[in-house]
Order: C-alpha cells, then structure tokens, then sequence
C-alpha cells in the first residue's frame, strides 16, 4: 500500500471506506459507516492520506483521523494549568479518531498522521481558540503512543478509557 502525498478531507465518491482495516473494529466501523454522516450533520471532520491512484479510480485509505470539538472540566487538569483557566468548562479540540490501515503500519504513518491532526488543530485554532487538543486511549498501548509525544493522561473518560491531553501552547511551540 503506497500512500499519496498529502491528507484530504474524506469523499465518498473518491476513497473506498469499506476496504479500511487498522484491525480495530470500532475503528473500521467508524470510517466505512460513520465518518461521512457525521460530516454531513455537522459534528466532525476525517482527513484521510488516500493511497496514489488513477485519475478515474477510488483510491484506497492508508489512514486517517477526526477531529470534533469537546469540552473538559477545569478541576480535571493539573492545578497549576486548572488556577489560571475559568471556573467554566473548558474548550478543547478532540482527535476523535486516529487509525492507520494494516497494510500500511510500520512505516511511521501513525505519527505523521497526528503530526497532521496537530497541524490542523492548530490552524482551527487561529479562528476558534481551544486551549488543548485530547484523546481518548482505547488501550495502554494507544495511551503509550500519545504519550511518546508529550500528551498526558487527564482524567478516565467513558468505558473506563483514559483522556490524554496536550495544550495547545505546547502544540504552537512544537510548530513554530
């Protein structure tokens, strides 16, 4: 599986969902059935990296991820982070999803892909502030892959899934 050069956001018409398989099911799930309603309602955006493909042909995904926004409470962050934020809950941008198709692991594509989901928080955040981009770990492997990259566990958030975090002034200095 070759991937193309660069991320574009999901299209039914271009990329075939239904051959996806990062051998997590919920994740193959969410990109064949979910990914392009929840578009279209509103509530998120996938980019997917497309494999490199004829003019007239469906290209394959090699990974992708989704962002949506969230909230988080103020007294679940560090207190020296909580006393200088408001007493109200707290913007953030969510990676909602992150997935590399198993043909195409092993090649360093799950960091580039956050790299971009990073990048892309970032640039959202020029127009809609957030003070830091989560993730919720489905396992301790996952949390170990955030947490390579400076994301610290926040809090247990649903289905006793760890939340990880990393502020976006981190996020500005690491790109500037």
């Amino acid at each position: 599986m070759k991937p193309g050069e660069n991320f574009e956001e999901l299209d039914k018409s271009r990329h075939l969902r239904k051959r996806f398989d990062c051998g997590r099911k919920e994740l193959n799930d969410f990109i064949r059935q979910s990914a392009a309603r929840h578009r279209d309602a509103g509530i998120s955006k996938t980019l997917v990296l497309p494999t490199l493909a004829g003019e007239d042909e469906k290209a394959d995904i090699c990974c992708f991820y989704t962002l949506s926004h969230t909230e988080i409470e103020r007294e679940t962050l560090p207190k020296p982070l909580a006393k200088k934020l408001p007493r109200y809950p707290i913007p953030v941008m969510l990676i909602a999803q992150l997935a590399v198709h198993t043909e195409a692991q092993s090649q360093g594509l799950g960091k580039i892909t956050l790299i971009q989901a990073l990048k892309h928080c970032l640039e959202i955040n020029k127009h809609l502030p957030s003070h830091a981009v989560v993730v919720d770990a489905l396992d301790k492997g996952v949390q170990a892959f955030y947490e390579q990259y400076g994301f610290k566990a926040l809090d247990h958030h649903g289905q006793g899934r760890v939340r990880l975090y990393l502020p976006m002034s981190t996020i500005a200095e690491l790109f500037s």
